[in-house]
């Protein structure tokens, strides 16, 4: 970057410390901020409970024959508060501030479809018969035309208030992440005024960045990001980061009173027994569950794909799981039966790959090819959720550029995980890994269950599927540098 436009950006050197503005109206200013949002928030919560609150009082209170005066009150509807809570967090359905319209009421609709339909159980159960189904689907529509509306005023009045922040990017080894925010449709929020090296900035004025709202700090190295990091936090300046893998292995550091020093600890995924026992009771439980329910599914599936060509209709591939050890994992063929004749692993192209069998298609569409890894998962080769297993020929090839991708093998493959609820297939292996270690970071039961939920709102969305280009499998350095 020349020297014209540093001083058009605020980074000549010759206004050292003019720049910087006041501490407190920045921080009256993002107090103003979390508190509006707290409060749009908590209306949302309020507008779809009131329409389940009164198909409640006014009608399925007097159906209830199991315990009915403990239930009378708010109990049922405070139950669905949190039920409804819980999944607006799993779907990031309250993102006001980095959700499209659209992105937000379909995420809306999953949790009020999902916390509706647990409530209908409940009431299932405690009124001793099937509940009369309308009263609550004329309560689900008016949740959802509510859910709909406060979409499009909360959007409206977010970007009103607080959209256009003057942003800043600075990058080191990934380039091309200005180019993200309209193809996510963030430029509404990010005004990006300003895209430099990390050499460029620290060669200038830090103390003109505190003209900025919000910088973006992409693969920066920890001493200059460190740098960087300080003089936008003693100015209130917001800093989005996107880490390195030893900042993600950090990211699950335990604090140690030790030598009365600030100490921190880290060391390989040690899970508690505790943890162990409860995931994989998890396991076991819904494993069998998600077996009887979509049976009807599985059977279908395998006629289709034995009518499509006569071939089997299982595909066996060998995957790695914790510490490297090899299994064969079950999937639906969706490939002609010779797509690998030539024993050279590929992976798909997307809708353009000519191995992809019709059948095929829609099976990985839906995400249906998956589901016989359920006897993976019973059989305990797999989990429900963790890293997604890889096979040993393409991670020895990410492996000879990215030693650390085998870090992603310290704990048990799983059927679904972090990387491919947040990511997509095309993920860039590198990503992918950052992503898996912030699983491994901080595993929990509750963690599970919300990747679990979270994963059926990517079941129906065509781009969480998009394939890599073609001869594309290894993790070279373009891999790793561009974030667009």
């Amino acid at each position: 970057m020349d020297a014209q436009r540093r001083r058009q950006n605020g980074l000549g050197r010759g206004d050292r410390g003019s720049r910087t503005l006041p501490r407190q109206p920045r921080r009256a200013v993002n107090l103003r901020h979390d508190y509006g949002l707290r409060l749009i928030k908590l209306a949302n919560v309020a507008l779809v409970t009131l329409p389940f609150a009164l198909v409640w009082l006014l009608y399925y209170v007097h159906t209830v024959v199991i315990f009915p005066s403990i239930y009378r009150g708010g109990g049922i509807i405070l139950m669905f508060v949190v039920l409804y809570s819980f999944f607006g967090r799993a779907y990031d359905a309250f993102l006001v501030s980095l959700k499209r319209v659209s992105e937000m009421f379909y995420a809306q609709a999953l949790s009020i479809f999902f916390a509706d339909g647990f409530m209908y159980l409940v009431l299932w159960l405690m009124s001793g018969a099937f509940p009369n189904i309308w009263p609550a689907l004329a309560a689900l529509a008016a949740q959802l035309a509510l859910g709909a509306l406060w979409c499009w005023a909360a959007n409206r009045w977010y970007f009103a208030h607080y959209g256009g922040q003057k942003t800043a990017v600075i990058y080191d080894v990934r380039r091309g992440v200005e180019d993200l925010f309209g193809r996510y449709g963030m430029d509404q929020k990010f005004d990006v005024q300003m895209v430099c090296t990390v050499e460029e900035c620290l060669s200038a004025d830090l103390d003109a960045l505190a003209d900025f709202t919000a910088v973006f700090l992409c693969g920066v190295h920890s001493h200059e990001r460190n740098i960087i990091l300080k003089s936008c936090v003693a100015n209130g300046v917001v800093v989005y980061i996107i880490p390195r893998v030893g900042d993600v292995i950090m990211s699950g550091a335990k604090k140690i009173p030790m030598f009365h020093l600030p100490m921190m600890r880290v060391d390989r995924y040690s899970p508690t027994p505790e943890y162990q026992l409860a995931k994989r009771a998890l396991d076991i439980g819904l494993g069998v569950l998600l077996m009887l329910l979509f049976s009807p599914i599985l059977l279908i599936a395998a006629i289709a794909v034995k009518l499509e060509d006569g071939g089997p209709v299982f595909y066996r591939q060998v995957r790695l799981t914790k510490d490297g050890r090899e299994f064969n994992m079950l999937k639906f063929r969706s490939m002609v039966v010779s797509a690998e004749q030539d024993g050279v692993a590929r992976l798909s192209t997307g809708d353009d790959d000519p191995r992809i069998t019709r059948v095929g298609r829609v099976l990985r569409a839906h995400r249906i090819d998956e589901l016989p890894q359920l006897f993976n998962v019973l059989g305990g080769s797999m989990s429900l959720v963790g890293p997604r297993p890889e096979r040993p020929e393409i991670a020895a090839e990410y492996e000879r550029d990215m030693p650390e991708f085998a870090l992603r093998l310290q704990c048990k493959a799983g059927l679904t995980g972090y990387a491919q609820v947040y990511g997509k297939y095309n993920t860039t292996p590198y990503d992918k890994l950052q992503m898996d270690l912030m699983y491994i970071s901080r595993p929990s039961v509750v963690e599970d269950i919300k990747i679990l939920f979270a994963t059926l709102a990517i079941l129906f969305r065509r781009e969480s599927t998009e394939g890599v280009a073609p001869g594309h499998t290894n993790a070279s350095e373009n891999d790793r540098k561009p974030a667009a």
